[in-house]
């Protein structure tokens, strides 16, 4: 089983609420995750205890530089984020590393599964 897991406790309400329906990671994930899997999504600290909120199943999964993100990207990411600025800001607060728009990321698009 894999997991999507969120580092930010901030998170854990848009994800219970359904406002965060995607994530976007740094890097070409297509390998690790596939359209069609099921996952758990969960919160907590890297090496750390976990949560887990719910399953779910991931609808779509893109690879594409910062600079294509579509609007739609952006929003379901986190619905307070409006530019591809503040998607590069939030990807080099996780991550710690410069960021430009030509970096490769992953869109994961997933649904909750109600068990």
């Amino acid at each position: 089983m894999y997991a999507l897991n969120f580092y930010s406790e901030l998170y854990e309400d848009l994800l219970t609420k359904n406002r965060k329906t995607a994530t976007i990671r740094l890097g070409d994930k297509a390998e690790k995750y596939k359209t069609g899997m099921v996952v758990w999504i969960t919160v907590g600290p890297r090496f750390g205890r976990r949560q887990k909120l719910y399953a779910a199943i991931l609808d779509r999964v893109d690879v594409k530089p910062i600079s294509d993100l579509s609007p739609r990207d952006i929003e379901r990411e986190n619905p307070e984020l409006r530019s591809e600025d503040d998607v590069i800001a939030l990807l080099t607060r996780i991550y710690g590393e410069f960021i430009t728009p030509a970096h490769l990321v992953t869109v994961i698009y997933f649904s909750r599964v109600d068990e």
